[in-house]
């Protein structure tokens, strides 16, 4: 929001300068971003008065004029410069720049010179050439009373500086001046002058009626209000040089008296406001929704195609303008405008939102609307502005038509003193709580559970009472607020992660030692990637998504690592390793989250190596992968189970999960279905794992970060291989797991070295291969324990699996 100081005081009755109006409003929460000094960067242009003029001896097209700049210029002799400007003449006074000095509009840096042989010691400006328009048919001509030598920017009003501050979205009062100056009055920096917004008699009854179309749904109506007002006899034509500048400063091209004005409202009073040519309007006006279909020609110069539930203004021809966003190229104001109807309407703010983004307009129309107006200053609005056009254009109005009715935005909290200390940490007597309300506009009566305070209409962002004790604290000050330390809670710190937030960490370390990459995705994709993932149920969808393509919440993280992919392998990265420890949602509940790790390797394999490149990565790598999450999670690894069910968004036969018992998911792994690769546009192979993080049981026994002590044996181990048949559909894993509980003493490890089917093995079995280690405690194993427990590692085999020892 930017503002010129002059516009503010305006509004604001305050003796303060510039230093003291920037530091108070960013202490009362409207941060200054910036402050534009025009007058200091136009301060080596002068008062210039053309004493003569002749045609240049050698130029039909240009002069030799001779300029008094005053006596700081050449010892207060005139300067001779050369100038090709139609209007220059001598008895005029210009915009004069001595040599050395830099043209802000061109950057050009002025020199003694000679043109054509006669020499030139400096430049008479256009307004392009200044940096204030595009205009430079001719050079600026001043008034005539305007002192020789005096700066230009005193003289053109150019010395107000501009302020630019940052209004937080809760703060649409504050897309004003007036609403700025109504804060900085209440922060104790002067008084709000007042605003005369008494009625404008009518003298006639509006010939154009308007209507407020039944939207036919639930929810709040798209336009409640709609306010209009016919001016007829106007005389449409350029602004006063005041109104122009109030809008340059700020950064918008004057265009006509009309337009002007409502610009003028929309930053001075923040309150939108459109004009229509009256005279282009078939019948009645009448507010509604799109049916789909429609098509606008819009002030832009852009044609919308329409899609149902845009708020819309049209007449017995067809749509005339968006509502709240932007009007229409034919019944926009002309130079030949005689006959106006102004509109000032309340509008929906979520529609108008959702409309601007869906249309992609950004007006600053839509900018107020879709943070919330003050409905009880939209009829006030219509007698400001209303008053402004007959003094700028003349004319006659109409009485007021008004549609709907003001929206009862009432609404009062109670606010305890108490609370003040207890949430703001400030003790502030009650009277000057009271004081600072009342100064915002608030009216507050003593009640018997504390101060009764109710909310002016345009405060929609009050919503209780941590409400209001922000207002009183920001008004006080927030540097006033005492800092207090926090008692501790004991000698010892207690540890400053949860149990959570250290197994997303450890998580990530193991998975990046690994050789994984983290990434950090959106929650929400396109849907149909979500439904690919088993989620883009209608609850799912976002009501206002920020694209088109991210519309959805995910329901898994694998989508997004798969689009990352996607990316890289398009920009000629084909081998990544890509994890991701986030939420994945699979409801709009409260707690239809869980947090999950994944991860997805793609592409060939390795770099390329003299020895060659490593194997592309499979199911096993992607199992491997996930075990080592859960381990870094604190899941008992050697208790985890493999099951062959896993997702169909898998490769069946080359994916699993792993489980603690038949009903506790801990993680999924596998190859990533073709399906999904084709539908995501990536080549093949890739592998991906999600683990779940919430569902690993908590650890067992009193709290510690000591480890144990380290069990090592002096004594040497003993390997042992084996080899099984087994039947075909036998796991692998429960063949290790019986050979492990052969012997919990003796057999520290067992793992799978081997397995074959085919010749010399009978249909129907392979052959699977497991090394046994054996290690001893306090003695040297004897060759017949080893036997032994060689028997009781075939015997246990037997048992769970019918397995036999192979010859």
């Amino acid at each position: 929001m930017k503002f010129t100081l002059k516009w503010l005081k305006e509004h604001l009755d305050t003796e303060a300068g510039l230093a003291e109006v920037t530091a108070r409003l960013t202490a009362i929460g409207l941060e200054v971003e910036g402050v534009e000094d025009r007058g200091a960067d136009l301060a080596p242009f002068i008062v210039g008065d053309v004493v003569s003029a002749a045609p240049h001896p050698d130029a039909d097209k240009l002069q030799v004029c001779m300029v008094q700049a005053g006596p700081g210029v050449n010892d207060g002799q005139p300067v001779q410069v050369i100038c090709g400007a139609p209007n220059a003449r001598a008895g005029m006074k210009g915009v004069f720049a001595a040599a050395g000095t830099t043209v802000p509009g061109t950057g050009m840096l002025l020199k003694k010179a000679k043109i054509r042989g006669v020499e030139s010691n400096g430049m008479l400006c256009s307004m392009r050439e200044m940096g204030l328009s595009d205009e430079h048919e001719g050079i600026i001509e001043l008034p005539a009373g305007a002192p020789v030598g005096a700066p230009f920017a005193a003289v053109m009003g150019l010395d107000d500086p501009v302020i630019e501050i940052a209004v937080t979205p809760n703060r649409g009062d504050c897309l004003g001046v007036r609403g700025i100056a109504r804060d900085l009055a209440a922060a104790g920096l002067g008084t709000l002058k007042p605003l005369d917004t008494s009625p404008v008699p009518g003298a006639f009854a509006s010939p154009i009626g308007i209507h407020l179309r039944p939207h036919g749904e639930d929810g709040p109506a798209p336009c409640p209000l709609f306010v209009g007002r016919l001016i007829r006899g106007v005389k449409n034509g350029d602004s006063p040089a005041w109104l122009q500048d109030r809008l340059r400063a700020i950064g918008l091209r004057p265009i006509s008296v009309l337009v002007d004005i409502t610009n003028w409202a929309t930053f001075a009073l923040g309150r939108p406001l459109h004009v229509f040519d009256a005279d282009t309007i078939a019948g009645d006006l009448w507010v509604g929704l799109s049916e789909g279909g429609e098509s606008l020609l819009a002030l832009d110069e852009r044609t919308y195609d329409l899609p149902p539930g845009i708020c819309v203004i049209g007449d017995d021809d067809g749509v005339l303008s968006l509502g709240g966003i932007m009007g229409g190229e034919s019944s926009g104001c002309t130079p030949d405008t005689v006959n106006v109807l102004v509109e000032a309407a309340l509008f929906d703010p979520l529609r108008t939102a959702a409309s601007g983004r869906q249309l992609g307009i950004l007006s600053d129309a839509r900018y107020r609307f879709e943070r919330g107006l003050d409905p009880e200053f939209t009829i006030p609005g219509m007698e400001a502005a209303t008053r402004l056009i007959l003094e700028l254009c003349g004319g006659e109005p109409s009485e007021l038509v008004v549609s709907g009715a003001v929206p009862d935005t009432s609404r009062s909290f109670i606010l305890r003193p108490g609370r003040l200390h207890a949430f703001g940490g400030l003790d502030l007597p009650e009277a000057d709580a009271v004081r600072y309300l009342e100064r915002l506009g608030f009216e507050v009566r003593q009640e018997a559970g504390g101060l009764q305070v109710s909310v002016p209409s345009w405060r929609p962002d009050i919503g209780g009472e941590n409400d209001l004790i922000e207002e009183v604290l920001r008004l006080h000050g927030y540097d006033r607020i005492p800092a207090v330390s926090l008692p501790p809670a004991s000698a010892v710190p207690v540890p400053s992660l949860t149990l959570a937030q250290r197994r997303r960490r450890d998580v990530r370390r193991a998975l990046a030692g690994r050789g994984y990459c983290d990434t950090v995705g959106f929650s929400f994709i396109a849907r149909d990637h979500a439904m690919l993932f088993g989620g883009g149920q209608d609850e799912m969808v976002l009501a206002n998504p920020m694209s088109p393509s991210l519309d959805t919440m995910r329901p898994s993280l694998l989508p997004s690592l798969l689009a990352a992919a996607q990316r890289n392998a398009d920009r000629g990265h084909a081998d990544t390793m890509l994890m991701e420890v986030a939420p994945q949602y699979f409801s709009d509940a409260v707690d239809g989250q869980t947090i999950v790790a994944s991860g997805l390797r793609h592409g060939a394999g390795g770099p390329r190596h003299w020895q060659g490149r490593a194997p592309a990565p499979d199911v096993f790598a992607a199992k491997a992968d996930a075990i080592a999450a859960l381990e870094a999670a604190g899941a008992p690894a050697a208790s985890l189970q493999v099951w062959t069910e896993a997702p169909d968004w898998f490769h069946p036969g080359r994916s699993g999960t792993l489980r603690l018992g038949p009903k506790l998911v801990l993680a999924e792994f596998g190859e990533i279905h073709p399906r999904i690769l084709q539908a995501l546009d990536l080549p093949g192979p890739a592998v991906g794992f999600t683990v779940y993080l919430e569902r690993v049981p908590a650890p067992k026994g009193a709290k510690t970060k000591s480890r144990g002590p380290l069990q090592a044996s002096d004594l040497q181990a003993v390997h042992r291989d084996f080899a099984f048949l087994v039947a075909e559909d036998v796991a692998a894993q429960d063949l290790v797991r019986a050979a492990a509980g052969a012997d919990k003493v003796l057999i520290d490890q067992v793992s799978l070295f081997d397995l074959y089917a085919g010749k010399g093995i009978p249909e129907g079995q392979k052959s699977l291969a497991i090394e046994v280690r054996l290690q001893p405690q306090s003695a040297t194993l004897t060759e017949a324990e080893i036997a032994a427990v060689s028997e009781k590692v075939v015997a246990a085999v037997a048992k769970a699996t019918g397995g036999t020892l192979r010859g």
